[in-house]
């Protein structure tokens, strides 16, 4: 028998849930996504629509699972068996995550490392793409359409101030949920929201400025393609990280967590970290060099 961390007796068995359909509906609303986006890039019609009800089902389906969790963590049915559980599976999802950005960072390392420079020492480059050279930001060879690189001190600079500032709010309402400051936990997690809600509202404004002002595109070449695929799938991140510090933020308002029993804000938080980390990979290896 395991000694839980949060209570003096110890703990009979790891809580196994009843069956539920959440899994099996999670599945079937990613394949009506999948399904619906092999229509659209046929160009064939119901494409969005399926797209549309398999996301519908995804959020139902998520509002109820996580809705279940929480009334078990606060029913009292989770101890420290359930809680390293939940600690592995955290880990290995921020691990996957890592791995996703690897991928995206690896292609621009390839694209500017190696694809540019071969390219542009070929034989006879010249009579193949008269003018390519060796240089960053590149669109690539063929790409006659002048465009103007994003630069690093303005908004991504402001952005990365406002991530930094962030994880420092996200620290603060940590040690407060810790020491039982409950109105500095609530005050400072919604710093934290504020701060991820600007930064995407500053990353908004530079995709319009590039778009209209820069001729900086998705189809601009390997660097706009690298440049919206890292920047926006991080856009996504932080949007996914900013719901989940509000719904967290509900639950503290509403008396949730405890000072050692509070394993969801720290996943989060993780999270959250691990978003700021891969901003300022983003902002050295991208905006900057």
């Amino acid at each position: 028998m395991a000694q839980t961390a949060y209570s003096s007796t110890p703990q009979q068995h790891y809580h196994v849930p009843q069956p539920m359909p959440w899994p099996i509906m999670g599945s079937a609303a990613l394949f009506l996504m999948a399904l619906g986006a092999t229509f659209v890039f046929n160009d064939s019609s119901g494409g969005w629509i399926s797209i549309a009800f398999g996301f519908m089902i995804l959020l139902y389906m998520m509002f109820r699972w996580f809705g279940d969790v929480i009334r078990e963590s606060e029913g009292g049915k989770y101890g420290a068996r359930e809680d390293l559980s939940f600690r592995w599976g955290m880990s290995w999802f921020i691990l996957s995550e890592v791995m996703f950005f690897f991928g995206f960072f690896g292609a621009l390392f390839w694209a500017r490392v190696m694809s540019v420079p071969d390219l542009s020492s070929l034989l006879h480059n010249e009579m193949l793409w008269p003018g390519f050279k060796d240089l960053w930001p590149s669109a690539g060879p063929g790409f006659a359409e002048k465009f103007t690189p994003m630069g690093a001190w303005g908004v991504p600079a402001i952005n990365t101030l406002l991530l930094l500032s962030s994880g420092i709010t996200l620290t603060y309402a940590h040690w407060g949920l810790v020491n039982n400051q409950r109105g500095k936990l609530n005050l400072f997690l919604f710093l934290t929201i504020v701060l991820g809600a600007t930064f995407l509202g500053f990353q908004i404004y530079e995709y319009g400025h590039a778009y209209s002002e820069l001729n900086l595109k998705l189809t601009t070449g390997v660097y706009g393609s690298t440049f919206f695929m890292l920047t926006g799938f991080h856009g996504f991140h932080v949007s996914l990280g900013a719901i989940m510090l509000t719904v967290i933020l509900i639950r503290c308002l509403s008396g949730h967590f405890k000072s050692d029993h509070h394993f969801a804000f720290e996943a989060v938080a993780w999270y959250w970290h691990f978003v700021d980390v891969v901003w300022l990979l983003l902002f050295v290896v991208v905006y900057w060099l």
